[in-house]
C-alpha cells in the first residue's frame, strides 16, 4: 500500500495534479476491507495504548468538499475505537456567542486532552475557505489567518498534542453522482440540501482556496495528508494507515505501576 500524499513545508501542491481516483496501490475493494481491518485492529490496540500512557493527544482533522466523505471516513475508521477516550466535534455556522469571540476560540476548546483522539469534522480551516470564497472577510484577513493558524498548530504540538490534517479530495464528477445519490435514493434524501448546488457552483473558488490553505499552512509539525477519496474504500484504508502509523511513532507505553505488585496478595 502506498502511503498518503504529504505535503512538505516549502515545496507547493496543486490539487489538478493528485488524482482522486488513486487507489493508494490497493488494488480492489476485497484487498482494502482486508487492509482496513488490520490497520484497525492495530488503531485499537494503539488507542488503548495513548489512554494508558497519556502523554500525548492525537488530533485528526478532515475537510473536504460537500459529499467529500468526512462523515463516512469518521464512521468507519473510527467506529471500532473506545468511545470513552475518542471525542468528535463537528464544526457548524458559528453560534452568535461564538461570534463575540475569535474564530479559534471554539477550536481550542475541542482540542482532546491527553490519552484522547479527538477527530473535527470541520475544523478552524472554514475560516480560510468558506469565509473567504464567500467574501465574508477581506483578503488581508485570511491572508493573516495562516500565520495565526500555524502558531496555533505548533502551540499543541508543542504541547503534546499531535495533529493530522486529512484533505479528502474527490473529483467535481464524482461529487454530481453523490449528489444525484442523495436525490435518487429515499434513504438519503435527508442529507440533500439546496446550498450543496450553490456551494457546488463555487467549485473552482474552494478548490483555489483549499490549496492555498494546504500550501500555506503544511508545517513540519502538521503537514496535510491529501487524500485521493473517489473510492471510499481507499480513502478509509489510507487515514486509518495514517492514524495507526503516527501513534506507533510515538513509543508509546504503559506506566509503571505505583505499588510493588510482586508483594500484592489477593485473598
Amino acid at each position: 500500500m502506498k502511503k498518503p500524499i504529504v505535503t512538505l513545508e516549502g515545496r507547493r501542491v496543486r490539487l489538478a495534479d493528485v488524482d482522486p481516483d488513486d487507489d493508494a496501490g490497493l488494488g480492489n475493494k476485497a484487498k482494502a476491507l482486508e487492509r482496513l481491518a488490520k490497520d484497525l485492529e492495530r488503531l485499537r490496540k494503539l488507542q488503548h495504548l495513548l489512554y494508558a500512557d497519556d502523554r500525548y493527544a492525537l488530533l485528526v482533522v478532515i475537510q473536504a468538499m460537500d459529499t467529500g466523505g468526512k462523515d463516512g471516513t469518521i464512521r468507519h475508521v473510527m467506529s471500532g475505537l473506545n468511545p470513552v477516550g475518542c471525542v468528535v466535534t463537528s464544526f457548524k455556522v458559528p453560534t452568535p456567542d461564538e461570534r463575540q469571540h475569535d474564530y479559534l476560540w471554539r477550536i481550542h476548546r475541542a482540542v482532546p486532552p491527553k490519552g484522547v483522539v479527538g477527530v473535527f469534522n470541520r475544523s478552524h480551516y472554514e475560516d480560510v475557505l468558506v469565509t473567504r470564497v464567500h467574501k465574508l472577510i477581506e483578503k488581508k484577513t485570511w491572508e493573516r489567518r495562516y500565520r495565526e493558524i500555524n502558531d496555533f498548530e505548533r502551540t499543541l504540538r508543542e504541547n503534546g498534542v499531535e495533529i493530522l490534517k486529512f484533505f479528502l479530495h474527490i473529483s467535481k464528477v464524482e461529487q454530481a453522482k453523490r449528489l444525484r445519490a442523495r436525490i435518487e435514493d429515499k434513504a438519503k434524501n435527508w442529507k440533500f440540501s439546496e446550498a450543496d448546488i450553490v456551494e457546488r457552483r463555487l467549485w473552482s473558488d474552494y478548490q483555489e482556496a483549499y490549496e492555498d490553505a494546504i500550501n500555506e499552512c503544511t508545517t513540519s509539525w502538521a503537514p496535510w495528508h491529501i487524500v485521493p477519496a473517489n473510492k471510499k474504500w481507499a480513502r478509509d484504508c489510507i487515514v486509518a494507515r495514517a492514524m495507526a502509523d503516527r501513534l506507533e511513532s510515538l513509543n508509546l507505553r504503559y506506566p509503571k505501576p505505583v505499588l510493588d505488585l510482586s508483594k500484592i496478595v489477593i485473598r
